[in-house]
Formats: C-alpha cells, structure tokens, sequence
C-alpha cells in the first residue's frame, strides 16, 4: 500500500521547522509528501497565503505538491468550520478523491491539533497517525481545550525547537507522545536558505544596503555593535488584550527604551496585519529621540532578519522571536510590557500566559534595571507546571505536586504576579486565601458569589 504523508502549515515559521524536521530525517520514507497550506486571516482574501510569501520557494521543493485548505472547503472560513461528526466519512472520501489520495496510508503532521483547522483535518482522516509540531512558546504550556482521546491517542511525537533548553513542553503531553526536538543547526540551514532569497527584500524595506556577506559569517556576526535594534510588533489589539492605542503606547516604549540604551537605528517589524498609521507615530518618535528608524513591512520571517540585518538588539512583547533570537543566534534581547499583559490575560487559561511567563521570567525588561536571576532547571519547571495546573488543572491534575511545591518554596513570592489569588483559592493551593470549614459557611460563600455573578452580568 503506497505511503502518503501531509505536512499542514498556516505560517512560514510552521513550514520552516517541518522542513527542517524534514532535513534532519525525523520522519519516515514515504511514496509521497503533500504541504496542506491554510490561510487563517480574517479575511483570506486581502493576506498573501504562505506559498506567497518571499522565500517560500526555498521550502516547495521538499515537498511533491502544495495543496490549498482554504480551496477545499470554499466559501468557508478555515478557523470557522467544524464538519459534523456524520459527515466525516464522506468528507474524507471527497478530498480523498480530491487530492488523488485513493488508498493511500495516510500519516499527518500538523500544528495546533487542538484547534480548528488542524483538529479538522486529524477527526477527517481517523485512520492516520498524528506528528504534532510546536507553534512557538506555547508548546511549552498545558492543552487548551480537552482533547477527544480519538485524536489524541493518535499523536505520536511532538516536535519542538529547543527555545529553552532542559525545559520539556506540556502540550499534549498527556498524552503521552515523545517530545522530540528539532536540530537547530536543521532550522538555522533552512533560514539560511529564506534569508538568502529574501536578502535584497530585507534590506530594501529596512532602508539598508544588501551586505554580501551571507552564510555563517552572518550568522557570527549577529548581535555585534553597529547593527540596529530590531523591534517586534505583535499586534495584541486583535486578540482584545490591549487597546489600538495601549499597543501604539507599548512600540513606543520599544523606541524610547532602545535609545536609552544606545541604539540609534532602528527597525520596527510590525504585524502583518497592524494599522499603518502606528509606524508613522514610531517614525515621528523615534525623530523625537535623535535616532532613526525604518519599517521592515515585508512578510519575512523574522529569523531571516536576523540573518541579514545583525541585530545589537531584539525588543518584543512575548514573541518567540525573543527566544529564536537568544538561544538559536546569540542575539541580546529585551521585553516590554509582560507585567501589563499578565494582568490583563484573560480568562486565566488564556494559552499566551505560559509564553508571557517564560518571557517576563527569562528575558531582560528593556526598561529596568539589573535584571534578577533567572529561575532555571528545576525550578523553571516547577514554575511552568505551577502555571499549568492553575491553567488546566482538569486536564493536567498531576502538576497539582509541582505547582504546590513551587507555591510553597522559596521563590513563590517573587513569582506572585504569574499566578491569580482567586485562582489559587479556588484550587486550594498555597497562597491562596483560607476558606471557612463549616460546610454552611461555605454554601454561603458560594451563593454569594453566584450573585455577584448574575449582578455582573
């Protein structure tokens, strides 16, 4: 029976780790390999699809065909459907017959199973196999949503990049799949390849002359004087954490915090999707500081800028292109703003507050002063598995020993702000506030609470 494997992707960043779990031979032969890309924009139809992007050609060669989510399942949106359950077996046989898959074995290797479209293609083809690889940061919280055991059951490894070396990922893991990380020397190679086609389009953005020297000597010199400070946007207004002018006010702290420290060039690389009016406000801010600075409004992976600009500095929110820069480039990096994100995610499960964490944790503030030390080993782990039970404590009931652990331990004061008192008295962990015995009492308490619940509403 021929062998065909699926590699679904939504960003370039997604299909840049597949093609280097490719290039590293984490998966199996197969008789055919088919990238399923999917635009997962507002709006499809006003935002370049992946195998659109600059570079993108770099990775189609790896792959026997690049087929189209969005195509399939037209006129609908691919985060908005959700086939029923009766109507998977036809389904699968109409992109069975669709994608000339006949019957093939199918396996899949698909990001975020744990929502729409990815979960979509894994309850439509019940047969395969599951690779799951990390999007980012978030690999490294708990599962947001239960996962039906049919599909979860299936999930055979987890792919991830190793942003935070000795930390293992919670997601999916129980489940129980093999966490297995992706050689960053595969991942910089194939950045390397992006970067390279996309040189002259980097360098035209950022106002900058192409610099010829590409390969390793880029990648050594990275993060040495002379290069601009590379700011990352992230455009948390869409996800309703920040206001429009909260987040324009977040860019400017970028620029003014990265004068302070030196820097007089400046790259802001904005959201694809961010208003244009904030680069203009940026530019007018940064003149106002005596430095300059240009927009990179390309959709160009940011490891690729990395590549090509030789950053001194990296500024971001919660990007995991902080993490991409320290640990895979050797680039310094700076944050702003994670104390006001972790008091505005909402509600507490909120699948960036593991990503918030580790960077506020890790990660310098760009504002402050000496930066305290880190936690690391033990104690880092203890701390995401404390966020992870607070997260997830249905789905993950045995963190509950680390997280009291954590809790009751020597930084549990210093940690504080990653954790909310409601949220720990609710889940009878340690600094939470003390409830009354007496099971009136408590009834009360409850009913008490339930009305000031309805009077919210």
């Amino acid at each position: 029976m021929r062998t065909t494997q699926i590699f679904y992707a939504s960003t370039l960043y997604g299909a840049t780790t597949l093609a280097a779990a490719l290039d590293s031979g984490c998966f199996g032969p197969a008789d055919r390999r088919l990238l399923l890309i999917a635009n997962n924009a507002a709006v499809p139809e006003t935002t370049p699809a992946l195998d659109e992007m600059p570079g993108f050609e770099k990775l189609r060669g790896r792959f026997d065909a690049v087929l189209s989510w969005n195509a399939a399942i037209s006129p609908l949106h691919p985060a908005g459907w959700t086939p029923r359950a009766d109507d998977l077996p036809l389904l699968e046989r109409h992109l069975r017959l669709l994608w000339g898959l006949g019957d093939d074995r199918i396996e899949l290797a698909l990001e975020s199973v744990q929502v729409t479209p990815a979960l979509t293609v894994a309850r439509l083809f019940p047969e395969a196999p599951l690779d799951v690889y990390a999007d980012g940061l978030m690999s490294y919280g708990p599962t947001r949503n239960k996962i039906d055991p049919l599909v979860g059951e299936r999930v055979r490894r987890l792919f991830h990049l190793d942003l935070v070396p000795g930390l293992a990922p919670l997601l999916l893991a129980e489940f129980g799949p093999a966490a297995t990380v992706v050689p960053t020397e595969a991942f910089t190679k194939v950045v390397a390849e992006l970067a390279e086609s996309t040189a002259g389009t980097i360098a035209e953005a950022a106002g900058e002359t192409a610099t010829e020297a590409a390969g390793e000597a880029a990648v050594e010199a990275a993060g040495t004087e002379g290069g601009p400070a590379l700011l990352l946007g992230q455009y948390l207004a869409a996800l309703s954490i920040l206001t429009p002018e909260e987040e324009e006010q977040l860019h400017v702290r970028m620029v003014w915090g990265a004068v302070a420290r030196g820097h007089r060039r400046l790259v802001f690389k904005p959201h694809p999707t961010a208003p244009d009016a904030w680069t203009r406000r940026l530019a007018e801010e940064a003149e106002r500081a005596g430095a300059e600075l240009t927009v990179l409004d390309r959709p160009v992976l940011a490891e690729a800028a990395y590549r090509e600009l030789r950053p001194a500095l990296v500024v971001g929110c919660f990007s995991t292109g902080l993490f991409t820069a320290r640990a895979l480039y050797g680039i310094p990096v700076a944050r702003v703003g994670t104390g006001t994100l972790l008091e505005r995610l909402t509600p507490y499960q909120n699948s960036n507050r593991v990503p918030v964490t580790l960077v506020d944790a890790l990660i310098p503030d760009l504002e402050g002063g000496e930066a305290p030390a880190a936690p690391d080993g033990e104690v880092l782990a203890d701390l995401v598995a404390a966020v992870g039970f607070a997260m997830q404590p249905k789905i993950r009931p045995d963190l509950r020993g680390a997280a009291v652990r954590h809790l009751s331990g020597p930084l549990a004061e210093r940690t504080r702000p990653y954790f909310k008192r409601r949220r720990l008295t609710v889940l009878g962990l340690p600094g939470g506030l003390p409830l009354p015995r007496h099971p009136k009492v408590r009834r009360l308490a409850r009913r008490a609470l339930r009305l000031k619940r309805a009077l919210m509403k």
